[in-house]
């Protein structure tokens, strides 16, 4: 299941969400949508769990969160906000 997470500080790191994920079960991928001109985190990224029921999990547990001074929002993903730069490792560049 692909999950949205939005409100992350700008400098929450990829490897940080990662971990709060993964506490939940296994994960795809983990990616953090960076700011093309400045390097620096957008404050959302994506998480792709392969089990359905630990991505539930996660989603409830950690939605409304304090993770680096923000209340972050977990739901999951639609389809349609998967641009390119979401879409995991196996992304064309």
């Amino acid at each position: 299941m692909k999950i949205l997470v939005r409100n992350l500080s700008r400098e929450t790191t990829q490897a940080e969400v990662l971990a709060l994920f993964k506490a939940y079960g296994g994960v795809r991928y983990c990616n953090l949508v960076m700011d093309e001109v400045t390097g620096k985190s957008k404050g959302f990224g994506f998480v792709d769990m392969p089990r359905i029921d630990e991505a539930k999990e996660a989603i409830q547990e950690l939605n409304a969160q304090d993770v680096g001074g923000n209340k972050i929002r977990v739901k999951k993903a639609k389809e349609a906000m998967m641009g390119a730069t979401a879409r995991g490792p196996w992304k064309k560049s």
